[in-house]
């Protein structure tokens, strides 16, 4: 098997750093972490144990339900391809279905109970990025976006495409999130909100017998006519509809290292800006916290009222990928889970008490890690870490 251990070839004074400074991370016990042998590309939580559970999607090819309380469960796997699965989702009737976005160019599904193989969905000409699922008209449905700058609409239980989605006025790159909206949707009318390369956010309605993209008046000149929401400076990955919120706003988190929560009664302009300082990868929101994380491999807990920074948080030592909040009935203590290229899920108390907790169990010195040597499994060849970092980079 080709290497694909940086060490094997050339590397900058300035990589050596990075490396180095990564390795003196990795025996952190943080966050609780439960390491598994592949990179992390996304999570979604479980809706039939959202206080306990969540899937993530591996570089490995696999999808995996992750038990983040006692010993960190990671026996179930979801197998069947052979090219880093990018995205995941839970739906379908009864919420039995998990679903995974795979650079193969197609969507895979399992029987969450069997593990049984389901349908495959075949349509995108390049990566699948982001997969949502939703009701509509009766049906249950799955949206996907690709790097292929299609958004596809399909009909889950028989697999056929119903629509495909296309800017024709702006111009629209790689596909990076999508996100249902409740508040502007009906029982025979869906609206998805996407997320791509280009900073422009878009809004769309979806029926069984057509689509249209929302055009409505521009806030800022109310006379013109807008087609995209426009509030960062480049690539949004991120978007967040913060159901708690009495107004169901947007969050976003950009390349241009900020998040913001794009007000619904303002025409979703910016209202609150946080300032991550990096490319912000993921964002999430409760009541009292808006947490940001992304390439600097921290997260960091700002006060939502006042807007300030609370507390970083570390204990990744690479690239986080994404954020799932982790909540039990109403009045239980929410949490607040990331994983990261690094290859770990960790869980983060979201009480002020214990994040205080937290940064104190940071100031302490780290004990050294014990080489581990890679088996193999989970692994990427080198031609293939080189193609996701070139994933990470491209829309920079």
């Amino acid at each position: 098997m080709q290497s694909s251990d940086p060490r094997h070839f050339f590397e900058t004074d300035a990589e050596i750093a990075k490396r180095e400074r990564r390795e003196a991370k990795t025996s952190n016990t943080y966050g609780n972490p439960i390491k598994l042998k592949s990179k992390i590309l996304g999570a979604v939580v479980d809706p039939r144990a959202p206080s306990s559970a969540i899937f993530v999607a591996e570089s490995a090819g696999s999808v995996r339900r992750v038990q983040v309380d006692g010993e960190g469960d990671t026996k179930t796997v979801y197998r069947g391809p052979t090219t880093p699965v990018s995205c995941v989702a839970v739906g379908g009737p009864g919420n039995k279905t998990v679903f995974a976005g795979a650079w193969d160019k197609n969507i895979w599904s399992w029987d969450i109970d069997t593990k049984a193989p389901g349908r495959k969905y075949a349509g995108h000409s390049d990566f699948v990025k982001a997969i949502v699922c939703a009701k509509l008209g009766g049906k249950d449905v799955l949206v996907s976006g690709g790097a292929d700058k299609k958004i596809i609409v399909w009909d889950i239980a028989t697999g056929s495409k119903l629509h495909v989605l296309q800017d024709s006025v702006v111009n629209m790159l790689s596909i990076q999130d999508l996100v249902v909206d409740p508040a502007s949707s009906s029982p025979d009318e869906l609206c998805i909100i996407s997320a791509s390369s280009d900073p422009h956010i878009r809004r769309w309605k979806i029926r069984l017998d057509g689509w249209e993209q929302f055009a409505e008046p521009d806030p800022a000149t109310p006379a013109a006519e807008r087609h995209t929401i426009l509030e960062h400076e480049t690539t949004v990955y991120k978007l967040v509809i913060d159901h708690d919120g009495d107004e169901a706003d947007l969050w976003s988190a950009s390349g241009d290292g900020s998040a913001k929560c794009l007000s619904r009664i303002k025409g979703f302009t910016a209202d609150d800006t946080f300032e991550h300082g990096d490319h912000v990868r993921a964002v999430a929101v409760t009541d009292q916290w808006v947490i940001t994380a992304g390439r600097d491999e921290d997260l960091k807990v700002w006060d939502r009222t006042s807007g300030k920074l609370y507390c970083s948080l570390e204990g990744h030592y690479d690239e986080v990928t994404e954020l799932v909040i982790v909540r039990g009935s109403v009045g239980s203590s929410e949490r607040v889970c990331s994983v990261s290229i690094d290859g770990t899920i960790r869980t983060w108390p979201l009480d002020k008490a214990s994040l205080d907790a937290a940064v104190e169990e940071q100031k302490k010195p780290i004990k050294p890690a014990e080489e581990e040597k890679p088996d193999g499994e989970g692994l990427l060849t080198a031609d293939e870490e080189a193609e996701l970092a070139a994933l990470m980079e491209d829309d920079d």
